[in-house]
């Protein structure tokens, strides 16, 4: 599986994700420059990475959907490709129209960074086929407009359409108020696209990808991907 990393002016995971990536496929993520014109022929994957998009200027990832490379991400997209994204990459995939919603700012108005529980929603995905659905796992956040919001008919099409990803809970896989760490309607972590080939969450798997980082939960997204995509 070949995947591929989109970098921004403003993007500070990219490094991250592309470690994950090549720890789990084995290969060197092409790391793609958000001027470039179109992924590599290649591509078996697109990642979004998080970070701070052209400073989160204007509104967050708005700028970023409109550069030169995700009007082939788009194209794309349509056809099938996998694409992720992850923080500021979810809010790019919302403003550039691949997932429904928005991400508003977070509730309490602070900066949230820690390590949240998160319920696994739908494990029947190229993304979360490695989890078991109900699974409660562990991965860290660090935003501050990771509040998601979306309509409440769409919610309900969400829901009815098994999109949703992954829910903030508690350690027990309670999804509950006080787990929720930004507002988000519906505990929402992460949601997929229709056909469930576009993934977007707030939280961080690249950064509990190994035991060395404190936990491996987020491992299994890349290594399901793998086993999907090879």
């Amino acid at each position: 599986m070949q995947a591929a990393v989109l970098v921004f002016p403003g993007s500070n995971c990219d490094r991250d994700v592309a470690v994950a990536l090549r720890q789990s496929t084995g290969r060197t993520p092409h790391m793609v420059w958000h001027k470039d014109s179109a992924l590599p022929a290649d591509t078996d994957l697109a990642v979004l990475p998080g970070g701070f998009t052209y400073g989160d200027y204007l509104r967050v990832g708005a700028i970023a959907a409109h550069s030169s490379i995700m009007r082939d991400v788009r194209e794309r997209a349509d056809k099938g490709l996998p694409v992720l994204g992850i923080c500021n990459g979810f809010q790019v995939l919302t403003e550039a129209g691949l997932l429904p919603g928005a991400l508003l700012q977070n509730a309490s108005l602070r900066f949230v960074c820690r390590d949240v529980s998160l319920r696994v929603e739908n494990a029947s995905s190229m993304f979360t086929d490695g989890y078991a659905e109900g699974q409660t796992i562990t991965i860290p956040v660090a935003h501050a407009d990771g509040n998601y919001f979306v309509a409440e008919d769409k919610r309900r099409k969400l829901e009815d359409r098994e999109q949703i990803a992954f829910r903030y809970c508690d350690a027990k896989g309670q999804v509950t108020p006080e787990s929720n760490p930004n507002g988000s309607v519906g505990n929402i972590a992460g949601v997929f696209n229709k056909q469930r080939t576009v993934l977007g969450l707030m939280p961080h798997p690249e950064r509990l990808a190994d035991p060395a980082l404190g936990g491996s939960d987020g491992r299994t997204m890349f290594d399901s991907l793998v086993t999907a995509l090879a």
